[in-house]
């Protein structure tokens, strides 16, 4: 079978895109989809999005990971995505579409996406982290020298360590750079390794840094390894809503592959 597909990348953090509004991906071979984003013997990516039909907004978004597994919410996956409903004339300038973690709202302008983001009920201050979940669950720590920090090797120590043994977390490592401006790594399950940028874990830093008093602005810039993100949002009470993860999206290319 020859599978047309499309690449998209969100400051560094690339998919591999498919339309399957008639449905003739067969979404259940994990073997497949993890073939399809693997560098070496795929296309190569961070993981791959159907979009497909849905009944109560203009399209529906399904999430793989690199590992070919479905999973949570994908941030900059969601930004891509309306850049591709975009490309295919789905939509015009802004949009409502449904993901894993439920509707969201976007606008998109000259390759610009703002995203919506579900609201964050509870953020978790420990010691020496900080715990929430943004759509994915995340773990987010300041650090210093951040550019020489060996993410991959922390990072996986923590993904399933405890308390995350049962299904592993993201773990993000922060630096703050000003009021407003932090530095940030990632590290992403399913990729099982650190991508270019993560869009619910800038998201997740933005809100976990406001939480802690290390910033107080409701506007915060996060600088990651593939460019720089921003997320807004406001704060009523423990309630973070009106949450706003904006950036850049750009199609890679376009092509076929035998499948």
């Amino acid at each position: 079978m020859t599978q047309t597909f499309y690449k998209f990348q969100g400051t560094g953090n690339d998919f591999i895109f498919i339309d399957n509004r008639q449905e003739l991906f067969n979404k259940n071979n994990t073997k497949l989809i993890a073939h399809l984003c693997n560098r070496r013997f795929g296309i190569g990516a961070d993981g791959l999005i159907l979009l497909e039909n849905d009944d109560t907004s203009d399209f529906k978004m399904v999430y793989f990971n690199a590992n070919g597994k479905q999973s949570t919410m994908c941030g900059n996956g969601g930004r891509c995505i309306v850049a591709f409903a975009a490309m295919l004339k789905l939509i015009k300038d802004k949009t409502i579409f449904k993901a894993i973690d439920g509707l969201h709202e976007a606008t998109i302008k000259n390759g610009f996406v703002k995203l919506k983001m579900q609201d964050v009920t509870k953020v978790e201050a420990y010691d020496k982290h900080t715990f929430l979940n943004t759509g994915s669950p995340h773990h987010v720590t300041l650090v210093k020298d951040l550019k020489h920090f060996d993410v991959t090797t922390h990072g996986s120590k923590i993904r399933y360590g405890a308390p995350y043994t049962r299904e592993g977390t993201n773990v993000n490592f922060v630096e703050q750079i000003s009021t407003n401006t932090f530095a940030v790594r990632t590290y992403e399950r399913g990729v099982e390794d650190e991508t270019l940028s993560c869009g619910t874990g800038v998201t997740a830093v933005a809100i976990a840094m406001h939480a802690r008093g290390k910033t107080k602005e409701s506007e915060v810039v996060l600088n990651v390894e593939g460019g720089t993100l921003s997320v807004s949002f406001q704060k009523a009470d423990n309630l973070y809503r009106n949450i706003w993860l904006q950036g850049p999206a750009t199609l890679v290319f376009k092509g076929e592959i035998v499948c």
